[in-house]
Parts: C-alpha cells; sequence; structure tokens
C-alpha cells in the first residue's frame, strides 16, 4: 500500500511544480532543460519505489500513474475548472500587430520567441504582419497573419471616414 501512496504523492506534486513552472518549461527544452528532465526523473523513480526494486512494485507504480492519469481525465471532463486550472488556457501575447507586454512578462516569453513562431509556421518576419499571438496551453505559440488584405481595408475605410467626414463638413457649412 505504501508504494501507491508514495506515488500518488509524486504525481501531485510533479503536477504542481510542472504547472507552476509555466507553460514554455514544458514546450521548448534547452539542455539544461532536458539534463534538470533526466535528474528529476531519477530522483522520481528513487521516491517510487524506495529500495524495492523488484517487478511488482514497478508494475504497481506504473498501474498507479495511469490510473491517476485517467481519473484526472475524467476530472477534467466532469469540471471545467479543474481543467483550466490542470490545463491552463490560452494566453493572447499579440493582438494586432501589438505585444502584450504585461502578459509576455506573466508567462516568461520573449517578442523573439514570438517571431521565431511566427517565422517557423507561418513565414512571417515582422511583428506588424501577425494579428494574433497566443500562447497554448501546450507552451507552444500559435501564429495568426494579418489578413493579406487588411492594409488596403484601413486605407479604404480611412478614405471613406474621410470622405464622410468632408461631405458633412460641407452641408453644414451649407446650412
Amino acid at each position: 500500500m505504501d508504494v501507491f501512496a508514495r506515488t500518488f504523492c509524486v504525481y501531485l506534486f510533479l503536477l504542481v511544480i510542472l504547472r507552476l513552472a509555466g507553460k514554455r518549461t514544458l514546450s521548448e527544452m534547452s539542455t539544461f532543460d532536458f539534463v534538470l528532465v533526466l535528474i528529476i526523473s531519477e530522483a522520481t523513480q528513487n521516491a517510487l519505489v524506495d529500495d524495492d526494486r523488484s517487478v511488482t512494485t514497478g508494475l504497481a507504480v506504473i498501474l498507479t500513474l495511469v490510473a491517476l492519469d485517467r481519473l484526472v481525465a475524467v476530472i477534467k471532463t466532469k469540471f471545467p475548472r479543474m481543467e483550466k486550472f490542470i490545463e491552463g488556457t490560452p494566453l493572447m501575447l499579440v493582438d494586432h500587430g501589438r505585444v502584450l507586454e504585461d502578459r509576455l512578462k506573466r508567462s516568461n516569453v520573449s517578442v523573439d520567441d514570438i517571431l521565431q513562431a511566427a517565422r517557423q509556421n507561418q513565414g512571417i518576419g515582422q511583428l506588424d504582419q501577425i494579428k494574433y499571438a497566443v500562447l497554448e496551453s501546450s507552451g507552444g505559440i500559435s501564429v495568426i497573419p494579418m489578413d493579406e488584405h487588411a492594409d488596403l481595408e484601413r486605407r479604404i475605410e480611412k478614405a471613406v471616414e474621410t470622405a464622410v467626414a468632408r461631405a458633412l463638413r460641407e452641408h453644414a457649412q451649407r446650412v
């Protein structure tokens, strides 16, 4: 029974720690991050099985981890708030080419990270070409490019507004 309790505690601890570490930690790993994961996995293995390295203990740990994973999946399905707490929610980082600085700081994402995702996924090289950039729950950055006709539409809207304002002024002067 001890192995089940240890596995449950370690699972919850890792879930909380990885959630607090942030989305970007899980998405893109540097060499340092990879080494850290290896060390954490070794420490986790030691915490799970203690001195008992039998096949039975290993199977019990695996069974407990799979059962916990299924339990969390059921909880996320039945309680949407828990899903938001466990998985997080997407976070908009760029809105119509404008960087939302407070959100970058909060999520530990740089403008370079956004531009890298834009280049890799959309072939975009400048912020003003990005309609939206979103930090997804998985830690990846989704980039939605500006509509290629958006600039033309903005110029047309401005021209129409100017023409309407001029017409209203002229009408007001005649009356």
